[in-house]
């Protein structure tokens, strides 16, 4: 462990309280976001990312859109950030009129190095109650990283299993980005922010939202089985998508159609993202 990463430390246990109050403006946005005729007035496996958000003046972002860190999440002296993941537990959808409770706590920070340089991964555990019942329990990762090297080579790139049984493809062009960044108050730059992400992040384009990814991957299996009741959800990023490129979901249930092998992959067939969905 690094004595920057020991510094990190004091923010192990960290935890911060938001409660917020469950309106029907964010789920109707999301839906004519992701082509629903309605949205009703449960809140859908993964949408409750529309709440709770971290609202913070603008005079503290940070050069990436963020806000400065150093407050919950700790001050990490690396440039780039991502979702790199998360493991959720749905027991039970929360409801517009409802007002609610979530709980953060930073619950590990991990320094690696892999090929392109160091790493640190912190995550944060969340929960989501309302009148002290528990409805989602969900596990964060964060990834930081270095700026790329001019002379590193580019991450070797994994293609995408086959045999899917659904597919969707998804256009993730500038405006579905843009809606989903407005949706989730979102200011990182690289979602928007074309020079910034090209110029100063070293990407060739805007970068689709890693939780916006999951969100299609878990509309995926609303569409296919729409009776069908989600129990958990995990999923890793594998690499970063990029927009104005074709973006497949793709999905494949067990024999016995418990759970739900899910993927995405870009325009060239490589995997972007693997998820794993269970029904109860």
């Amino acid at each position: 462990m690094s004595a920057s990463t020991q510094n990190l430390d004091a923010w192990l246990d960290k935890q911060d309280v938001v409660k917020d109050n469950i309106t029907a403006f964010p789920l109707q946005a999301m839906a004519a976001t992701l082509d629903w005729n309605e949205a009703g007035d449960l809140v859908p496996p993964l949408w409750h990312w529309l709440y709770f958000l971290p609202i913070s003046p603008l005079a503290e972002a940070g050069p990436d859109g963020h806000p400065k860190r150093g407050a919950f999440l700790p001050p990490v002296p690396l440039p780039r950030r991502m979702w790199a993941g998360g493991r959720l537990t749905f027991h039970m959808p929360l409801k517009v009129g409802e007002r609610a409770v979530r709980t953060s706590t930073i619950a590990n920070i991990e320094d690696k190095t892999g090929r392109s340089g160091r790493l640190v991964f912190v995550t944060v555990q969340h929960t989501v109650e309302v009148a002290g019942e528990l409805r989602i329990e969900e596990e964060h990762d964060i990834v930081y990283r270095d700026a790329p090297h001019p002379d590193a080579p580019p991450p070797k790139a994994a293609p995408a299993p086959e045999g899917e049984t659904w597919r969707r493809t998804v256009h993730a062009d500038p405006l579905l980005l843009f809606r989903y960044s407005a949706l989730t108050f979102n200011g990182h730059r690289i979602h928007y922010d074309y020079p910034y992400v090209t110029e100063v992040e070293g990407y060739p384009d805007l970068i689709v939202h890693g939780p916006l990814i999951a969100t299609l991957l878990v509309d995926l299996v609303r569409r296919e089985l729409p009776e069908a009741t989600l129990q958990s959800f995990a999923f890793k990023a594998v690499r970063p998508t990029f927009a104005n490129r074709p973006l497949t979901v793709c999905g494949k249930p067990s024999e016995d159609g418990k759970t739900i092998d899910l993927w995405a992959k870009d325009h060239e067939g490589y995997l972007t993202m693997r998820a794993t969905a269970a029904l109860a």
